[in-house]
């Protein structure tokens, strides 16, 4: 018996027995405003069953504003119109969503398959979505991710189909950084030159062209209420904010004397981490404002946080001004993880960022309130305190990739396996649920020449593996189809694949 039948049960019972206030008793005690305001910090499942008490609270309960809420809170993709929705009510889109993932996570062998491509592909290496993660609104839309390839070409896939729909006429230069904002359908690629160019993805021509003036080495398109924009990161520390899809210029900030190395903007849009991995340099955070109009008489807002040797920052998904950041410590360039809260204050008018600081532990990336990091072939799971939660061993050979997103952890090995986990809630820390384990055959001995790499969204699971120093194979899986491989001709050996 699912959760709502329980439910109907359970009010048909107080109906008959006259237990419990009416319908007309609640709604006396509760008017529409204040109940909205109560049912705002409900989740799914409560939200479902204060629906069942009564024709009023089911009302309330089916509120769009609600549900499209807790679509914005649990998926980052969900920032579109109800236009774009189309027939379909936010509760549905939340619940068919939650279904996809619940597939996701139930991913059995029989649900893997392997085949090859045609062409020659290159050494595929950055990718991305093109399609939101879980994005298609109708059910009906495919997964799509953009890979950018050594033979100096941009290329869109389809994930479910496994084929090329789409491939950018070669570059002058060697594509080096690729970026995507699936709100708009938009890719962003920088080549070796330091030429920034927005695709389609559809047309053959690229939208617009900017130059910077130095190589690039850091790329992040984000999506504001104000409209999509790109920040780009030189070698002589210079931040360039561009329009999109114009690519005109906002503002250029120079941040260091070396390069930037790391652009991450916080989930909500806010702020922005900018670092270079150098002795020193200290990491700094910009306020995301304070660059798309930049004053003549004063500098961006920003502050300097003091931990040089920075390698590595994440985001926080839920708790949208905390970030976690990586560096090297010490003589012997042992490993530290400091989280810190930030803030905006105003003393005398005047704009300061705060900084709180937690204290630092080992190694990692960070989700909510935990930190998840690879050692070895181990999968690690902390509190920003430094207490254990979860230790994963589901890997032979070391970790050599972690992909982690609100909804998924993603690892991969130096033997090219891959494992899938999801987030889990439920209690007062999120944990990890080990979900599919894919690894080669032992037949199979021929050794990958770079590390591999992996993706994921709602519906699929992607992977490059490198086979041999012209080429890739990208290794995808369909929830809805079987898993499917891809190789170009120049690989000579079909890897076969085992889920356990």
């Amino acid at each position: 018996m699912n959760l709502i039948q329980q439910n109907q049960r359970s009010l048909e019972r107080r109906e008959e027995t006259g237990c419990g206030l009416g319908p007309q008793e609640m709604e006396n005690q509760l008017p529409e405003v204040p109940l909205f305001k109560v049912f705002s910090f409900l989740d799914a499942g409560s939200l479902l069953q204060v629906g069942q008490v009564s024709k009023y609270w089911n009302k309330v309960a089916e509120d769009e504003r609600l549900w499209r809420n807790l679509c914005l809170k649990r998926w980052d993709f969900c920032n579109f119109s109800c236009q774009q929705l189309g027939t379909q009510t936010w509760k549905q889109y939340f619940l068919d969503q939650t279904k996809c993932e619940h597939r996701m996570a139930l991913a059995q062998r029989e649900d893997f398959h392997y085949k090859e491509a045609t062409g020659n592909l290159g050494i595929l290496e950055h990718m991305a979505y093109l399609s939101g993660s879980g994005h298609p609104v109708t059910g009906q839309e495919k997964s799509v991710i953009c890979t950018v390839s050594s033979k100096r070409m941009l290329y869109a896939w389809d994930v479910q189909e496994g084929t090329v729909i789409w491939s950018s006429p070669v570059q002058p230069y060697s594509l080096k950084l690729l970026a995507t904002l699936p709100q708009v359908h938009l890719a962003f690629t920088v080549d070796l030159k330091g030429t920034v160019k927005v695709w389609t993805c559809q047309d053959e021509d690229a939208l617009a062209t900017f130059t910077v003036s130095k190589a690039c080495f850091s790329l992040e398109a984000f999506l504001t209420k104000d409209g999509p924009f790109l920040m780009v990161g030189n070698s002589e520390g210079d931040i360039y904010t561009l329009t999109v899809p114009e690519l005109r210029t906002v503002s250029k900030v120079n941040a260091f004397k070396y390069c930037v190395e790391l652009l991450h903007c916080s989930p909500d849009k806010k702020w922005i981490f900018a670092c270079g991995i150098h002795q020193h340099i200290l990491p700094k955070i910009f306020w995301v404002e304070s660059l798309l109009r930049p004053s003549e008489d004063e500098s961006p807002l920003s502050v300097a946080l003091p931990f040089p040797w920075c390698c590595g920052a994440g985001w926080a998904p839920r708790r949208a001004n905390r970030i976690t950041v990586m560096y090297r410590r010490g003589s012997f360039r042992k490993t530290g993880f400091t989280t810190f809260d930030l803030t905006i204050e105003r003393p005398g008018g005047r704009a300061v960022i705060q900084v709180g600081m937690e204290s630092p532990i080992w190694m990692g990336v960070s989700d909510r309130n935990v930190i998840v990091f690879a050692s070895g072939p181990s999968l690690f799971l902390f509190t920003i305190s430094g207490s254990q939660l979860q230790r994963c061993d589901n890997h032979q050979m070391s970790i050599c990739y972690l992909w982690v997103d609100r909804l998924h952890v993603l690892t991969t090995s130096m033997d090219n396996s891959m494992h899938m986990y999801m987030w889990e809630e439920e209690g007062r820390c999120p944990c990890l649920k080990s979900c599919c384990h894919l690894e080669q055959v032992r037949s199979d001995f021929l050794p990958s020449c770079f590390l591999s790499r992996a993706i994921c969204d709602n519906k699929s699971i992607v992977c490059v593996v490198s086979r041999s120093r012209e080429s890739s194979i990208l290794e995808r899986e369909a929830c809805s189809s079987a898993f499917h491989g891809l190789c170009c001709p120049e690989c000579t050996v079909e890897p076969t694949w085992t889920s356990s």
